[in-house]
């Protein structure tokens, strides 16, 4: 018996005549990125929109200037409501003297003998008068000379709690500094 040979067929993909609807699709090119340049820019000008925003923001929260000596009435129908402390109370005369002049003037009235002789170095008081109590900072300047492992620690604590005495808020911290500029000591208030 003998065998009947039957024409070969090439097989598709293998080299032979490609029939259609056999054999993976021809290749499709990717389509083209797209450009991310849109986004990279709207992104930035936000972000510049954004930082004015905060700068005013901060500017309006600010108040003004900074002029310690506005007399305007601008603020006066806001404090009309509130009751100061009689600790924040300050008579007419007390508004003509400095602030550390008028710490120690506290100091000299309900401080103790050891509180009173401290006080005595102390040349120069700042932020004592601007109280928002939510970031107070207070900074008193002695003529100590040191940091905060001087001999002068002692007195410089002494003064930091006097100032605890004569002024209150909520969010408080005052900062006793030597001559050299040097931070002797802290405390809240």
């Amino acid at each position: 018996m003998s065998q009947q040979q039957y024409p070969q067929q090439p097989q598709p993909g293998w080299g032979g005549p490609q029939q259609q609807g056999y054999g993976p699709a021809p290749f499709q090119p990717q389509p083209p990125k797209k450009s991310k340049a849109g986004k990279i820019v709207g992104f930035g000008c936000l972000g510049v929109v954004a930082l004015f925003v905060l700068i005013g923001i901060a500017a309006a929260a600010g108040g003004g200037n900074g002029d310690a000596t506005d007399t305007s009435a601008k603020d006066k129908a806001v404090t009309a409501g509130r009751t100061p402390s009689a600790k924040a109370k300050a008579t007419p005369a007390q508004k003509t003297k400095t602030q550390a002049e008028q710490f120690k003037a506290c100091v000299a009235k309900s401080g103790t003998a050891t509180e009173k002789k401290a006080v005595q170095h102390v040349t120069k008081v700042t932020g004592a008068d601007k109280r928002n109590d939510i970031l107070d900072s207070a900074e008193v300047y002695t003529d100590f000379t040191g940091g905060l492992m001087s001999d002068n620690q002692g007195d410089a604590k002494l003064i930091a709690s006097a100032f605890t005495s004569c002024y209150e808020s909520e969010n408080g911290l005052v900062t006793v500094y030597g001559q050299d500029g040097d931070i002797i000591a802290n405390a809240n208030y």
